[in-house]
């Protein structure tokens, strides 16, 4: 390199025209030229070198103007050389455009699906939403159903003992007047008997058993008749009174002659214990029509506590068929919110390594692609100037000679 040096200085090219043949002469020039074309793409390549950064391939310069400075290599391997830089540098174009085209498709699909599980999601949280009020509705709903019943139930056990006691109440005043009733037609048959003996009604025979009968047909002795029990021995007791309020009281004397022809006294008592059977009487048909009245109002009211609680128990199965149903799905929605949760989560990541991958290239596409193009220009220039080399010496006789010095 220093002999070539010292060889191409301008006062030994002059030194050289004065001094050597013509044919030495053209040995000289050959040489000026080889290293004139050889810093000039030396210079191109240097400039190539300058927009290049390392990680675009930077090396891939440093190769070839490392060999072209190294002399050693000729310029057919580095014009070779040239050509698989440049082969290399449209392959990295295309695989560029592949990727930039890749990376469109992936952000554009990766967007519709992010874009359809952030509504998914949505739709998920209204149906969510919506699910929680009803089974709040519902829970509302189940809990004034039951609280209807217990009270329909109270209410109908109420009644029940109302009626019960009411009913009660009605047996007794029936026991207690029919009772009296029949302790003052007892009486006033007993007076009767002494100031109207036409009236008077005689008390039934005892009834014989058949054993009895024979016997006292046989000449015996009939059993005594047993002494009336009841109040005062008249054989009325209030337990024993049939309730009957259809029996009307009894007539009234035929006529009130008949009390006078005994004495006027008696006619007063008789008048007397009839207005008393008579005021029983009508106390008593009155109460018969309460009961009357009160049980039909109490049966209509069990028929329709009845109807009203087998709606209600319906309707409470029911809400809680719902309820359990809206239960379920929501479950099952928050199963999905969270399966489509997760499926985001997932796809975020990946858009997230999509970006990292993608936005630098996306990002200086344009820029590097006029890097390659301008690089692939300036190669182009350099081979033209090694090719036009090649070209001349081809054309000098003393070409042989020439390179046979260079390799000494």
């Amino acid at each position: 390199a220093d002999t070539i040096k010292i060889l191409n200085d301008d006062d030994a090219l002059d030194l050289f025209k004065k001094t050597l043949s013509s044919a030495s002469m053209s040995f000289v020039q050959v040489q000026s030229t080889l290293s004139l074309q050889r810093k000039e793409v030396m210079a191109v390549l240097a400039q190539v070198r300058e927009r290049v950064q390392v990680s675009q391939g930077r090396h891939r310069i440093d190769i070839v103007m490392l060999a072209l400075s190294g002399k050693k290599i000729g310029f057919e391997k580095i014009i070779t050389m040239i050509d698989e830089l440049v082969e290399t540098l449209k392959k990295e174009q295309v695989d560029d455009e592949s990727k930039q085209e890749y990376c469109g498709v992936q952000f554009d699909q990766t967007d519709d699906k992010k874009k359809a599980l952030e509504r998914q999601l949505s739709d998920l949280q209204t149906v969510l939403e919506e699910t929680k009020e009803g089974i709040a509705t519902a829970t509302e709903e189940i809990a004034a159903l039951l609280k209807g019943i217990a009270e329909l139930d109270k209410a109908v056990a109420e009644a029940t003992e109302q009626r019960k006691a009411e009913n009660a109440e009605y047996k007794d005043l029936m026991a207690s007047n029919g009772a009296a009733k029949e302790l003052i037609l007892f009486a006033k048959n007993r007076m009767n008997k002494f100031y109207n003996p036409k009236l008077h009604k005689a008390a039934p025979k005892q009834e014989l058993s058949k054993e009895d009968r024979i016997f006292v047909n046989n000449g015996g002795t009939p059993p005594p008749t047993e002494a009336p029990g009841g109040i005062a021995g008249t054989g009325v007791s209030v337990s024993f009174v049939q309730i009957d309020s259809q029996v009307a009281p009894p007539p009234p004397p035929a006529t009130a002659e008949a009390y006078k022809a005994k004495g006027g006294e008696s006619g007063g008592v008789m008048a007397m214990m009839d207005l008393l059977v008579q005021d029983l009487q009508k106390e008593m048909t009155t109460a018969e029509s309460e009961e009357k009245a009160g049980q039909g109002n109490y049966e209509q009211t069990m028929a329709d506590s009845a109807e009203k609680r087998a709606m209600d128990s319906k309707s409470l199965t029911d809400r809680e068929g719902a309820k359990a149903n809206m239960q379920a799905e929501l479950e099952q929605s928050e199963g999905d919110k969270t399966s489509a949760s997760k499926e985001l989560m997932v796809l975020g990541q990946y858009i997230a390594s999509l970006h990292a991958e993608c936005d630098w290239l996306l990002q200086y596409f344009e820029v590097r692609k006029q890097a390659r193009a301008d690089e692939v220009d300036s190669l182009g220039k350099a081979k033209a100037v090694l090719s036009g080399a090649d070209f001349s010496l081809l054309q000098r006789s003393d070409t042989a000679r020439a390179r046979k010095f260079l390799r000494h």
